[in-house]
């Protein structure tokens, strides 16, 4: 499948790094996240969270396809199949200009667009996707180094949400109220619980594997306790529920 790739769940390594690199504290890290991207980089299917802009691709191709091809290019935002569908529109864009498709959808846990590959630290947009590909710790990276070059990690430490919000979703942040979400995500991640990492590893693991788990946040709840259960059984692993190590190793053996 176009664009699928292993899709690692990002470590805690790798989540250390970024909040080392932008000066934050979790909170910040995972409200941009759970704006962005509803806390997932990756669709079920492995292939990186992605939003395509049609306007964007109208404004790298000149306008030169608005006419016969308006529903992947137009002056006008919109169009939106939302989900994995929205690779469908991709594939599209790509048939008429490849580079300029990818760099007009936005990529990954941090959503950044493909136009600002430099500023995410990559030579090229192909690079850019082939690393998104592979895992979110690399996705988090790219949004952290995009951040430190726009000079965007100075409000999110300092979380001024409208101007975070101006800066990274533009100046119609307000249309959609992006500041007073990611205000309200921040405030949401004051309180325990916080997402645990092995939690979250093992629900996007068994997504992977097929097995709803009922989200990807790193919070234990019935549906991902039932997602586990079915996994294990389904592998001759008994018939327990628990997310640990064991579980874990099994599930990466199933979806390499």
């Amino acid at each position: 499948m176009d664009f699928q790739g292993a899709g690692a769940p990002a470590t805690r390594e790798g989540i250390l790094t970024v909040l080392d690199t932008l000066n934050i504290k979790l909170p910040q890290l995972l409200a941009v996240v759970t704006v962005e991207t509803s806390g997932c980089g990756c669709f079920a299917d492995r292939r990186p969270t992605i939003l395509f802009e049609r306007h964007i691709f109208s404004k790298q191709t000149g306008g030169k396809f608005d006419a016969k091809h308006p529903g992947i290019s137009n002056r006008i935002p919109g169009g939106y199949s939302n989900g994995a569908a929205e690779y469908n529109r991709l594939a599209n864009a790509v048939q008429l200009d490849r580079a300029a498709a990818l760099k007009s959808a936005s990529w990954g846990l941090g959503q950044v667009m493909g136009f600002n590959f430099n500023s995410a630290g990559y030579d090229s947009v192909e690079t850019m996707v082939q690393k998104n590909m592979q895992s979110e710790d690399e996705q988090l990276l790219a949004m952290a180094k995009f951040l430190k070059a726009s000079s965007l990690d100075r409000p999110l430490a300092a979380q001024d949400w409208t101007s975070f919000a101006r800066g990274y979703n533009g100046p119609s942040f307000a249309r959609n109220l992006y500041d007073s979400k990611l205000a309200a995500a921040f405030q949401r991640y004051q309180h325990p619980p916080l997402p645990d990492i092995m939690v979250r590893t093992a629900q996007m693991l068994l997504s992977y594997a097929g097995f709803n788990p009922g989200g990807i946040d790193g919070l234990i709840g019935k549906l991902t306790r039932a997602a586990a259960q079915g996994f294990r059984e389904a592998h001759a692993m008994g018939t327990s529920d628990e997310i640990d190590d064991e579980l874990l190793d099994a599930l990466r053996a199933a979806v390499v």
